[in-house]
């Protein structure tokens, strides 16, 4: 299954834009640079008070078809 790996830096605020489905889809950029959408559905998994932040690994089907998120490590908390 292909993967992508992402850093993500999203406020409560923006969480929230997606957990509401005022934002569907997160628009993100991979660690090597190419363009990233996945569903915002997704960020229920990770997120936490602080918002969703640090390193992530997308998993995708063999169709491209967004299947998991996995977070590889944390950033720094935001004071």
């Amino acid at each position: 299954m292909p993967t992508i790996d992402i850093t993500l830096d999203l406020t409560p605020d923006a969480c929230l834009a997606h957990y509401e489905g005022r934002a569907g889809v997160v628009h993100t950029r991979s660690l090597d640079g190419r363009s990233v959408a996945f569903p915002a559905e997704a960020l229920r998994r990770v997120v936490t008070r602080d918002g969703v932040h640090g390193v992530f690994r997308l998993t995708f089907s063999a169709e491209g078809r967004f299947e998991r998120i996995q977070r590889l490590s944390m950033a720094p908390r935001p004071r």
